[in-house]
C-alpha cells in the first residue's frame, strides 16, 4: 500500500491529479474551521523532512508508470510547505514527468525566503486567503501562535513579485464569517495587491471541522464572484476517483485519508471495480478508522486516527 502517493483524484482545477502527501496526518500551521480533514492535531511551524524524500520518489516512479494524469499535485494531509525538502521533491517530479507540478498550500509560510525559493520550480502554486485582518484570520484559520495576518499576506505579495509561474488563489466562503459585501471588499483589496493569475471561490461542500460551518446562499456566492473577480468552483465539472491499489477497501482508505468521499462516490467507485457495494459500505462503517459524517443531507466517509 502506497503511503505518500495517491489517486489520481478528480480536481476541479487541475483535472486528473496524482497526489503527493509529504506531511503526516493533520500536521499543519492552521486549524481552519472548515477543514474537511477535521481539527489539526499537530499545530506547528516546524519545517523538516517528515518522510524520507527517497521513499516518496520511489512511490512516484511506480505511479507514473501506472496512470495517465494531468497534474502531479503536492498537497495531502497537512501544510506541504512544512516539508523541508519540498524544493527537491518538485525538482524530482520535473525529472520524472513532463506533466505540470502544482502545490496546494495555505500560503502561510511565504514570508520565509527559503520556502519561496523552493517553490520556484512549481508550475502552479495554489494558496488560500479567507481573511482580511488579524481578527478574521484567527476566527477562520486559527493559525499557530507565531503567525500573524500581516506577516502571511505580505509573504504572498513578495512571492508574487518573485515567482514566474501561475498563482491560483482560493477563497473559502463560510456563511456569516466572510461572505458579506463589506468583508468581501476587504478581501478583494488584498487580492489586488497579491495579483494572482486566477481567483477561485470555494464553499465547504464536504464535512467541515466545526458543525456550525455553513455554505453561503447562492446569491452570496454570485456576489463574491463579482467582487473578487473569481470563478465559483461549483461550476467546474469534477471527474472520478482512481487508485492503483488492488484491494478496494485499501484504495478507499487511501483516498479518504486526504479527501472525504460521499456515499454516492463510494458506490460509484466500488461498482467500477465490480465490487459488492453493500459489502464495501458495511466494512467501511465497521472500520474504526472511518467516521461517517452527514452534511447537507449527504453522507460522507472521513478518515480518523484511532
Amino acid at each position: 500500500m502506497f503511503k505518500y502517493v495517491y489517486g489520481p483524484v478528480p480536481s476541479r482545477r487541475l483535472g486528473e491529479s496524482l497526489g503527493i502527501s509529504p506531511i503526516p496526518f493533520k500536521t499543519c500551521d492552521y486549524s481552519c474551521v472548515y477543514c474537511q480533514l477535521g481539527r489539526t492535531t499537530k499545530l506547528t511551524v516546524e519545517r523538516k523532512e517528515y518522510f524520507p524524500l527517497e521513499d516518496i520518489i520511489d512511490e512516484l516512479k511506480e505511479n507514473v508508470k501506472l496512470f495517465s494524469f494531468d497534474t502531479v499535485t503536492i498537497v495531502g494531509e497537512g501544510e506541504p510547505a512544512l516539508y523541508s525538502r519540498i524544493g527537491d521533491l518538485i525538482a524530482s517530479i520535473k525529472e520524472l514527468t513532463t506533466k505540470k507540478c502544482a502545490v496546494i498550500t495555505n500560503g502561510s509560510l511565504f514570508w520565509d525566503e527559503n520556502v519561496r525559493k523552493e517553490l520556484m520550480k512549481a508550475d502552479i502554486v495554489l494558496p488560500s486567503l479567507d481573511a482580511w485582518d488579524e481578527e478574521s484570520f484567527k476566527k477562520i484559520n486559527r493559525p499557530h501562535g507565531s503567525l500573524n495576518f500581516e506577516k502571511v499576506v505580505e509573504g504572498m505579495i513578495t512571492f508574487r513579485k518573485e515567482y514566474k509561474g501561475e498563482i491560483w488563489l482560493e477563497v473559502m466562503l463560510v456563511s456569516g464569517l466572510n461572505d458579506s459585501d463589506e468583508n468581501l471588499l476587504k478581501i478583494a483589496n488584498w487580492i489586488e495587491k497579491i495579483k494572482p493569475d486566477r481567483v477561485y471561490i470555494n464553499v465547504p461542500v464536504r464535512p467541515p471541522t466545526e458543525s456550525w460551518v455553513k455554505i453561503p446562499d447562492m446569491s452570496r456566492i454570485r456576489k463574491a464572484e463579482k467582487i473578487l473577480k473569481g470563478v465559483f468552483m461549483g461550476k467546474i465539472p469534477q471527474g472520478e476517483f482512481h487508485s492503483s491499489l488492488e484491494n478496494t477497501l485499501d484504495a478507499i482508505m487511501s483516498i479518504i485519508k486526504r479527501h472525504p468521499m460521499s456515499y454516492n462516490e463510494v458506490i460509484g467507485f466500488s461498482k467500477d471495480r465490480g465490487e459488492n457495494v453493500e459489502e464495501v459500505l458495511k466494512r467501511l462503517r465497521r472500520n474504526p478508522n472511518v467516521e461517517v459524517v452527514r452534511i447537507n443531507d449527504e453522507e460522507f466517509f472521513r478518515y480518523k486516527k484511532r
